[in-house]
């Protein structure tokens, strides 16, 4: 964490002109520090923090429970942990235009580089639960135009996200998308696409780049990057994959140490000491205290 002296800034114009350029981008998602510096180690592209996955490790559901200063609290953690561009959930901005613009500045006084509002009612709901309730058009334009003007950094993204495929249908929600960018939105994200051909669709109907979201279990099928690419989007997510995998790696090893009364099968499963050094980079610590590092893995 010492050692990652890349100025947010930086990290912000870089996603920029990524995305600019075309690149696609995998945005695994990380619900602590750690995880970013897995998932930096693994050449990804940036980290996304998901809504839903900080309030599950909270054990609360994602139905608007977390407030704005839980969530900048765990962002920034994440953020200032990696080399990496961060994207943050901020759900319905937390309240009003007034409320969304204070978002804004508080994530991007936390390091983070992007973070995406989307258009239900608050309290929300996860993006695939079914009976959401959508603002207006309007009101949603309004809560851009607040995020857009809020923002210090030209180069901190604002992602659109709508959830009005379920009520409004495609058409319904392309027409929503083409007024979040005319507000100033650099991003769309159309939430819980059923469908490849949806993606093709909204991908064809919208000329701005695109955020499409692969979580498990829910709406939307899973898809391999060259498809949604094929289908021109710009950005995948993978929201709670990495808290799914954690918990289910968990839950078994819970399982072995209640009936074998040992950890001794888990052993492959694990992380090794080896390993945990490495990703938290225990030896360059040692140019600032020999006595930290001094020993044979």
């Amino acid at each position: 964490m010492l050692f990652h002296h890349i100025p947010v800034h930086e990290k912000r114009a870089q996603l920029k002109q990524s995305i600019q350029s075309k690149q696609f981008l995998r945005f695994p998602g990380a619900f602590n520090p750690y995880i970013a510096l897995l998932i930096e180690s693994h050449g990804f592209e940036g980290v996304y923090i998901s809504g839903g996955a900080l309030a599950a490790q909270m054990a609360w559901p994602d139905v608007g429970l977390t407030t704005l200063s839980e969530v900048t609290l765990q962002g920034n953690s994440i953020a200032k942990s990696t080399r990496l561009p961060c994207i943050i959930d901020a759900d319905t901005g937390f309240g009003e235009e007034m409320n969304v613009a204070r978002t804004i500045f508080e994530l991007e006084d936390k390091g983070l580089c992007g973070c995406h509002i989307e258009d239900q009612i608050f309290p929300k709901r996860c993006g695939h639960l079914d009976n959401k309730e959508l603002l207006s058009t309007s009101e949603m334009v309004k809560k851009i135009k607040a995020a857009v003007y809020a923002r210090k950094d030209p180069n901190f993204l604002i992602i659109a996200r709508t959830d009005a495929k379920q009520s409004e249908g495609i058409d319904g929600m392309i027409s929503r998308a083409k007024a979040y960018l005319e507000a100033g939105a650099d991003l769309i994200f159309p939430e819980a696409l059923s469908s490849e051909k949806e993606y093709e669709s909204v991908g064809k109907a919208l000329d701005a780049p695109l955020l499409a979201n692969m979580t498990e279990f829910g709406k939307t099928p899973i898809l391999t990057t060259q498809s949604l690419e094929n289908c021109g989007f710009s950005i995948v997510i993978y929201p709670v994959t990495t808290f799914r995998l954690a918990m289910k790696a968990i839950e078994k090893g819970l399982s072995i140490i209640k009936e074998e009364g040992s950890q001794e099968k888990c052993l492959e499963d694990m992380h090794t000491r080896k390993r945990l050094y490495e990703i938290l980079e225990y030896s360059k610590y040692q140019e600032l205290d020999e006595s930290v590092f001094n020993f044979l893995i």
